[in-house]
């Protein structure tokens, strides 16, 4: 019986294909690690071949695992939101390198769009700011400054499409969609509307016959070529990274919370079929989109977290692995006076200052490697206090968060969280909530639960809760902290 699910994880450091039961167990994974490339400050790229080729092999590692392509049931693909591909549709080969979500080269433009006006109208319709963090500038780039991606445009060959949206393409030998969620994040999709808007193309200058086919993310949607597997497999789930984690811990309810710490930090509520209207620079996002039918919510994404651990790792040598940043936490009573702010790559949500840099500060003789570390740890509850701030004001107070992602297994971050919050953090035992999310969406998808809901309620598994423990005192002086070193950055 066809009754496993394979995830194609493809995140920005690495790719992952994950083969899951129907229970939600993972019965075994794959992963490669991504090049990155920084050409220039504040510019990052990935190669697309190299992704398609790693998930690829990825896949071939796990399909095996299962007995053969006949056994999965479905594929779900979830991937880093916002980084951009450009390929022919004749060749199938990608002309430029990949533009990557983290990528700042657009603020120019950005900047310009938001001198002329078009800002709160552009948050009205998509939900989202002029920023380069989203698609549509990334494309316009490519446009004005790589010769290839200019002539596959007058010759109507070119394709743009977010990363699921590549890898679709490669799978299906052709087919060019994206999932509503992803198309989300592009600045081209009025959150109301059914696919890619005209007006909102011209206004950035990408031509809506470039862009994919916007489709649901549970459900039929594609089916690979034979050719590569053995057999076709049908794709029955797609979403961007963050909205597969937010179904992946079941908040599925309006008001439902989580967030998710990986390379950068993402907050998503549940706003059921409202589409949200932030007044406190948040977002508005797709959440779902099924049978036609679409439910929202309002995000604050934070572009540096496990990203901070990782170049304190690489380019400061204060660990040898990331795990050590809880030991390291855990051996001093607080950080002595040391506040990271880590805008390494700007600040987001909700400040989304482009050019922010980072800032280290109550740096004394006796500042050592386990003072920069539980700092770095601190960071991420002081940013993540800012987003609730936001929220809150919003009108979507969080009375519980629900955590996920690489440095949720850090059980001290999970407990400053709920400490500085004033709130309870919920942790599951399996904390990749985002290939559970993609698994979820394929299994509804291929019929092997009848709809979301009864895939979430079965795959979700246990929880681990942290309660807050923190003198208002305490909470207050690290606040008034990160405030000043806020102010530096």
């Amino acid at each position: 019986m066809s009754d496993y699910i394979l995830v194609l994880d493809e995140g920005t450091t690495s790719t992952r294909a994950m083969l899951f039961a129907s229970d939600g167990v993972l019965v075994a994974s794959a992963q490669k690690e991504l090049t990155q490339h920084y050409p220039k400050s504040g510019w990052v790229e990935h190669d697309a071949g190299e992704i398609w080729e790693k998930t690829l092999a990825c896949a071939l590692e796990v399909i095996p695992k299962a007995g053969g392509a006949a056994m999965i049931a479905g594929i779900g693909i979830t991937n880093q939101r916002e980084t951009v591909v450009a390929w022919d549709k004749v060749t199938g080969e990608p002309l430029t390198r990949a533009i990557v979500w983290q990528d700042r080269r657009t603020e120019p433009f950005c900047s310009e769009l938001r001198q002329s006006g078009h800002e709160a109208e552009v948050q009205r319709r998509t939900g989202l700011l002029l920023d380069p963090y989203f698609s549509g500038t990334k494309m316009r780039w490519m446009l004005d400054n790589v010769a290839e991606v200019r002539a596959a445009a007058a010759k109507d060959t070119l394709a743009f499409g977010t990363i699921e949206s590549w890898l679709t393409f490669k799978l299906t030998g052709g087919a060019h969609v994206s999932d509503a969620s992803n198309a989300s994040r592009t600045l081209l999709l009025e959150l109301a509307g059914a696919g890619f808007d005209e007006g909102l193309c011209d206004l950035l200058g990408v031509p809506h016959a470039a862009l994919p086919q916007v489709i649901d993310m549970s459900g039929t949607l594609g089916e690979t070529d034979p050719a590569l597997f053995g057999s076709a497999i049908p794709i029955t789930g797609m979403a961007g990274d963050q909205q597969s984690a937010t179904i992946g811990q079941a908040c599925l309810t309006p008001g439902e919370t989580k967030a998710t710490y990986g390379t950068g930090a993402f907050v998503l509520t549940n706003q059921g079929e409202n589409i949200p209207q932030s007044r406190n620079r948040l977002l508005g996002t797709v959440l779902s989109q099924i049978g036609g039918r679409r439910t929202y919510a309002i995000e604050g994404s934070v572009f540096v977290a496990g990203s901070l651990v990782q170049w304190l790792r690489d380019s400061l040598g204060i660990v040898e692995v990331a795990s050590q940043t809880e030991e390291l936490a855990r051996s001093i009573p607080d950080s002595g006076g040391v506040t990271i702010v880590p805008a390494l790559a700007g600040l987001g949500a909700p400040h989304w200052q482009a050019e922010a840099r980072g800032v280290i500060s109550g740096l004394s003789f006796a500042s050592g490697k386990a003072e920069l570390a539980r700092a770095a740890l601190e960071s991420m509850a002081h940013q993540t206090h800012d987003l609730a701030t936001a929220f809150a004001a919003d009108g979507t107070p969080w009375e519980t968060l629900r955590i996920d992602g690489g440095m949720a297994a850090n059980s001290w971050m999970a407990q400053d969280l709920a400490d500085v919050l004033g709130v309870p953090v919920e942790r599951p035992d399996f904390v990749e909530t985002t290939a559970l999310g993609a698994a979820m969406l394929a299994a509804a998808g291929a019929g092997l639960y009848p709809d979301l809901a009864s895939a979430a309620e079965a795959m979700r598994g246990k929880l681990m809760r942290f309660e807050p423990d923190m003198d208002d005192s305490v909470r207050e002086a690290r606040l008034a902290s990160w405030k000043k070193a806020l102010a530096a950055a």
